[in-house]
């Protein structure tokens, strides 16, 4: 388990993630006991604070930073399930339906998470209905995105996953500096695309000769958003955030 992190000044009340379930819930209910339930932790760039196979004990959402959540698949190859952000919910699949997680999670950068154990939020899905409705409709989102990406993905060749993904980051992190807002490795790129660093590398340089994307170490600008969209436009698929 990662360090722990008290922040003392800080309650959901006053936390300025919008889209957080939580921060939701206490708005409408007027019920700031989130707040003495929760854990705040601390994890440096590069700490894994999910062990996939390790017992579920609670749900972490994100107060600061950036997560990979990941899977392994055969003969151990990693596979980048989705790319999480402040507000975002991190190991729902397994609470309340399972014992173990089924993902593990590392973050990206030094990250800040509010831990809630599953006790606690049974509690107040029990007592709380704004933030009872508001996980189900999670949940049935969450479900909807996973077939659509299930289906379309297994139609994409090679370069129409590698863009999707280009696309994927910069629909989520945006741009920071002409640069997308999350630097990754060819490595990662192929993990979430799946496929192969080798394939991605090729892509890239492809991309890079057609002047859609332009580099700098492990930085990528993307020159024409456009014409990147219309390269996957057959395949209606813009519903992964």
């Amino acid at each position: 388990m990662p360090n722990k992190y008290t922040f003392l000044a800080t309650s959901c009340k006053s936390c300025m993630n919008a889209d957080c379930l939580v921060k939701r819930s206490v708005l409408a209910e007027r019920d700031d006991f989130f707040s003495v339930l929760k854990t705040e932790i601390s994890c440096k760039k590069g700490q894994q604070f999910i062990i996939e196979g390790a017992p579920v004990n609670g749900l972490f959402f994100i107060l600061k930073g950036k997560v990979k959540v990941y899977r392994t698949g055969l003969n151990g190859k990693e596979q980048i399930v989705r790319f999480a952000k402040e507000g975002e919910i991190i190991g729902h699949r397994g609470f309340g339906t399972e014992e173990y997680y089924s993902i593990g999670a590392m973050a990206l950068e030094d990250t800040i998470l509010c831990y809630y154990s599953k006790d606690s939020l049974q509690t107040k899905l029990k007592s709380n209905a704004t933030f009872t409705y508001d996980m189900m409709l999670f949940y049935a989102n969450e479900l909807n995105r996973s077939e659509a990406k299930l289906k379309t993905i297994s139609q994409m060749t090679v370069r129409e996953r590698v863009v999707d993904s280009l696309l994927y980051i910069h629909r989520k992190f945006k741009d920071y500096n002409g640069f997308l807002n999350l630097q990754l490795s060819r490595r990662e790129y192929a993990d979430y695309a799946g496929t192969t660093e080798e394939q991605v590398i090729r892509v890239f340089s492809a991309l890079k000769k057609e002047s859609l994307i332009f580099t700098k170490g492990k930085k990528i600008g993307i020159t024409n958003i456009a014409l990147l969209k219309k390269e996957i436009s057959e395949h209606n698929y813009y519903l992964d955030l």
